[in-house]
């Protein structure tokens, strides 16, 4: 059943849906196929019914620049994995990215530290031009390569748009991870060339990751050469033949006419890396076509990016967000980036950045959201952001007094677009859009072109019951292959072990009687308490309505030959885990989910483990508590807080 608070927050008025993107296409293909459509669900069944024409149709409407190929544009469209998308078709993604050249601003960057800069279209591809021709000189080629181990600059940018301008192929890692850390990732792909820094800022505090940078030099032997972007330090560190300044290459090399490596739409763009804590990364190789297919119907027509939008969105290099937040200078847009803690000096520094610069497009994390609303921070009657259309959201689930405390106290007439996807996809299987109403709790609807359901136990698709989320028919984003998996058995395993030629991602998932979707958590870290599956999203959105919790992470242990439920609270300072604090989070979970979400030990815990990219490691405390081995610390923000949950009290009564 769908939960029965979930009311209609907002609904677009006809002036926004007509000036969207996606209504312009709706009426392209009505023109074009003789056809109807006049709503979401029916532009999104005639998506994945005729999908050789709507991926022409998505190329033509966007003016992709590139060789297009003949008809048919999907070839083995009923394989999965194994469909090829244009298969005739030449493209460059920098090409398609860099078809402005003028003055005005493509990308606006601020730092914590009150830096400010902008760069316009033509500085843009002056210096990607720059360093292509620096790529060229140490030998650097199609298939090669290229890492960044940088914070989220505007010279990430540059390098990342050199790298594919050539049909090399791009790996980015944010500096706030250990060089264990990186050396897991990089050290597998074999980079012929590191980009690097000396340092970052966060928090307010200079962090210096030089003994970092050297121990990954000294790790990774397949490098013919170091291009150093010094940011707290001067220029002077790590002198030796293979090291080269960034701002002395754009001094060096001037030769302006950039061209392009055009390349199979299913050839390398990135690798990209999981972020489980069983093992090393796996190394997912995206395709340059894909990305860009992709990321047009996300950004452009789900979006609604275009010339002149500002689109703002919170992440680190080490986020898949970076990568689709690029994506956005596809349509003409301004990105905005912001390097930094989202809560120094303050909790509205980057409502103040949004303000200033009358961003449309405002993407964060739902944790970001939740810490927000746990710190009552009032963004409404302080800050003037008229110009701000859209609040995505990703990275975990947007629960539903998340979406109660955006309208309330951020902004009442805004299209708040909860995402899902991940890493694997480089995008996403279920959003906003700018056609559909936005109910309370609930992810808007699937993306354009993505056949998803909700399999039940037995492989049926259901509305209305909680399953996993799959995808029936293939899509651009399904990666190429893992890299170095000769025979392609654990891209298999991954994606495909559970239900044969279906795309199983392994979120918990329920469909609702509005079409859209609420996502109840892993379906790896689903509970089973009494043979019952109870998704951990149920929990901690009551959980996170207790003023004192400031967050929580619930595991199963198994207990006398069934599963209890363990919640581990981390707590405001100064709040102790009274009895009476315990007895109203019970009550909580009792009345607002069920009975048997409640937990059966409630321990606090001064810290919660999160992957780089911000979502609860409860794998990772799982199998701490059950004495199993972490095998891949390194995939954690904050490493240090296993050893809270080692031998952990309590845990044997």
């Amino acid at each position: 059943m769908t939960e029965s608070d979930n009311k209609l927050l907002w609904s677009p008025s006809e002036k926004q849906i007509k000036s969207s993107s996606m209504y312009h296409f709706m009426e392209t293909l009505n023109e074009k196929y003789s056809l109807n459509i006049d709503n979401f669900k029916d532009l999104h069944q005639w998506s994945i019914n005729n999908r050789n024409n709507f991926w022409s149709e998505v190329w033509d409407f966007y003016k992709l620049i590139g060789d297009k190929g003949k008809d048919p544009f999907l070839l083995l469209e009923n394989e999965m994995p194994g469909t090829k998308f244009f298969p005739n078709g030449k493209i460059s993604y920098a090409e398609n990215i860099l078809k402005k050249n003028d003055n005005e601003i493509a990308i606006i960057f601020q730092s914590e530290e009150k830096i400010f800069r902008e760069l316009s279209w033509k500085e843009l591809n002056e210096q990607v031009s720059s360093t292509v021709e620096f790529f060229n000189f140490i030998g650097i080629k199609k298939g090669d390569r290229i890492a960044a181990y940088l914070p989220n600059m505007p010279e990430t940018i540059v390098v990342m748009l050199a790298t594919t301008a050539i049909g090399a192929i791009f790996s980015s890692s944010s500096p706030d991870f250990g060089s264990d850390g990186v050396l897991d990732r990089f050290g597998q792909i074999e980079p012929k060339l590191l980009i690097t820094t000396d340092g970052y800022n966060y928090n307010g505090k200079q962090i210096n990751i030089r003994n970092k940078v050297e121990e990954v030099v000294k790790e990774l032997p397949s490098l013919k050469a170091v291009l150093l972007i010094p940011l707290i330090q001067s220029e002077s560190f790590f002198k030796n033949d293979k090291t080269y300044l960034f701002s002395k290459i754009l001094k060096k090399f001037k030769n302006n006419n950039l061209s392009f490596e055009r390349l199979n739409l299913d050839d390398p763009l990135y690798i990209m890396y999981s972020s489980g804590t069983t093992g090393k990364p796996k190394c997912i190789v995206h395709s340059v076509g894909g990305v860009l297919l992709k990321h047009l119907v996300e950004l452009g027509l789900h979006s609604n990016a275009k010339k002149n939008y500002k689109i703002f969105y919170f992440t680190t290099c080490g986020w898949m967000m970076w990568n689709w937040l690029v994506s956005g200078l596809l349509f003409g847009s301004t990105i905005c980036l912001y390097d930094g803690s989202p809560f120094y000096p303050n909790g509205k520094v980057l409502w103040d950045y949004a303000e200033k610069h009358k961003i449309n497009f405002f993407g964060t994390s739902a944790k970001y959201i939740d810490a927000l609303s746990k710190e009552k921070i009032q963004i409404l009657e302080s800050h003037q952001l008229s110009e701000l259309d859209t609040i995505g959201s990703t990275g975990s689930t947007l629960v539903h007094e998340s979406f109660d405390y955006i309208y309330n106290n951020i902004k009442r007439d805004v299209h708040v677009a909860s995402l899902s996807g991940g890493t694997d996809i480089v995008g996403c299987f279920v959003g906003g859009n700018p056609l559909s109403p936005v109910y309370r709790g609930e992810i808007q609807g699937p993306i354009l072109g993505m056949d998803v359901h909700v399999f039940n136990e037995k492989g049926l698709s259901v509305s209305n019951k909680k399953g996993e989320l799959v995808c029936i028919k293939s899509f651009p984003t399904m990666p190429i292959k893992f890299w170095k998996d000769e025979d392609g058995s654990k891209y298999h395993n991954a994606y495909f072990n559970k239900y044969d030629g279906i795309w199983c991602h392994g979120d918990y998932i329920l469909k609702t009687d509005n079409k859209g979707f609420i996502i109840y958590g892993r379906s790896d870290a689903t509970l089973n308490p009494g043979g019952v599956r109870i998704g951990t999203a149920e929990i901690y959105r009551q959980v996170e309505q207790i003023d004192e919790v400031l967050e929580s992470i619930v595991i199963g242990q198994d207990w006398q030959g069934d599963t209890r439920l363990i919640l581990f609270v981390r707590l405001k300072e100064g709040t102790t885990l009274t009895k009476n604090l315990v007895l109203r989070i019970k009550k909580k979970i009792r009345h607002g989910a069920s009975p048997r979400h409640v937990p059966s030990k409630i321990i606090k815990v001064e810290d919660i483990p999160r992957t780089k990219s911000g979502k609860i490691a409860e794998l990772a405390v799982r199998d701490l508590i059950h004495g199993r081995l972490i095998k891949n610390e390194s995939a954690l923000a904050n490493p240090e807080c296993l050893k809270i949950y080692t031998n952990l009290k309590g845990l044997d009564l």
